[in-house]
């Protein structure tokens, strides 16, 4: 979308929505603030508090947080792509970076906050909330809550029959092949996904928004990536569970996991928290997820998270969920899972990614965790959209090098 476009779209929306009320906000109220909020001049520091915007709820840490050691030394600067080498200090700088932690095992080797953020400060994590809402998932079905990925979602949501998602089943939702029509392009200000943040900011009812979509293709058959599918199997997790997802989060990963620092959870006006990406959280924190992964959902001897279900999550199960750049039915060179990726060119990796660049990044291959989060102002120029791949390359090159460091101090040690 052009800038005369967008100025265009922007007037409209204005003219349109601005004499309207709804649910205690005007919707030029609600406009007002989801733009102040996403004004690229201030979006560094709104990122990091959020929850100053919108109302939200609390995941409470527990008591004494389990605690990383530290080993603090310089990551490599170097890494390949499109044939080129290119320094990753200077992707990080391009891409807002405000925390980066990378973390090998248990011990942290780089630990760094720019741009005004600090190890307190909760970010938001936007699209790597969907892979927290998945690991809750895989305990609901290990807890018999939920019987098989491939009942159809009517069964636990009847109120969603009639609409593009009946005849769907949990797990075309899971793996972002539910055939919903959605425009998920957050530079477009008519796009569904923005007219979805409207429906957050002016106190009204995701359900009833998910309810009110469509279906454009076969379910199962293309990876689309449609973000309110994420708010659908919150859906499920409530109705089965009878417990809010801050309070599911918070007793059976937050809490049994140690987490240092409280979380919040974006809620719209009827209380229901925003699966798809309204969590915020700490840069070590995002660590500590990236641990739990790393090590199959167990934590110092606890099975947290079902290890089979940590390991179909972050396995494309289809060939539409293939990584690739090629692939004919598929909008992403990424893999997909359940609410995990896999990168383009994957080597057991995989990742949780949100837009403006957030990341946590699990390599098993060489025991390596990193965690990004980011303010990247350039996210919807066209132009950047080879970012993600060129950070998760960034990452690779990062787990590589710390690997072999490893390695060669482990050989260092052998020869006294």
């Amino acid at each position: 979308m052009s800038k005369t476009t967008k100025r265009v779209a922007l007037a409209l929306v204005i003219l349109v929505l601005l004499p309207l009320g709804y649910y205690g906000y005007t919707y030029g109220s609600a406009f007002a603030r989801m733009a102040s909020y996403y004004e690229l001049e201030h979006i560094t520091e709104n990122y990091r508090r959020t929850k100053d915007f919108f109302d939200t709820t609390t995941v409470h840490a527990g008591g004494k947080p389990w605690q990383f050691t530290y080993d603090k030394q310089p990551i490599p600067d170097i890494y390949t792509y499109d044939g080129k080498e290119r320094s990753i200090k200077d992707l990080m700088v391009e891409t807002g970076t405000t925390g980066l932690i990378v973390v090998r095992d248990n011990k942290v080797l780089f630990e760094e906050y720019y741009q005004g953020e600090s190890a307190d400060d909760q970010h938001i994590q936007f699209s790597v909330t969907k892979s927290f809402i998945s690991a809750l998932f895989g305990i609901a079905l290990d807890n018999g809550q939920i019987e098989s990925i491939n009942d159809d979602v009517t069964k636990y949501l009847p109120e969603l029959k009639g609409s593009g998602y009946d005849g769907v089943s949990l797990r075309d939702i899971l793996t972002m092949s539910s055939g919903i029509r959605f425009n998920e392009d957050y530079g477009d200000l008519t796009s569904d996904v923005n007219r979805m943040s409207m429906v957050i900011g002016t106190g009204a009812s995701l359900d009833g928004y998910a309810a009110s979509l469509e279906r454009e293709r076969v379910p199962g058959t293309f990876n689309d990536y449609v973000s309110v599918n994420t708010h659908v199997l919150g859906m499920v997790l409530v109705r089965v569970t009878g417990k809010s997802l801050t309070t599911l989060l918070e007793e059976q990963i937050w809490q049994p996991v140690g987490m240092e620092h409280d979380a919040y959870f974006l809620i719209d006006g009827h209380g229901m928290e925003v699966a798809m990406g309204g969590l915020q959280a700490s840069l070590r924190d995002m660590a500590r997820m990236g641990r739990l992964y790393l090590h199959k959902g167990n934590w110092e001897g606890e099975q947290i998270v079902p290890a089979d279900w940590v390991t179909a999550s972050v396995t494309p199960s289809a060939p539409h969920l293939e990584a690739g750049f090629g692939n004919p039915n598929s909008e992403t060179p990424f893999g997909y899972g359940y609410q995990w990726w896999t990168p383009s060119n994957p080597h057991g990796d995989f990742m949780a990614a949100g837009i403006y660049s957030q990341y946590i990044y699990v390599d098993p291959t060489t025991r390596t965790i990193i965690a990004k989060t980011s303010a990247n102002k350039g996210y919807n120029d066209p132009a950047n959209k080879l970012h993600m791949d060129m950070i998760i390359t960034a990452f690779q090159a990062i787990s590589a090098a710390v690997g072999e460091m490893d390695g060669r101090r482990e050989f260092a040690q052998g020869r006294k």
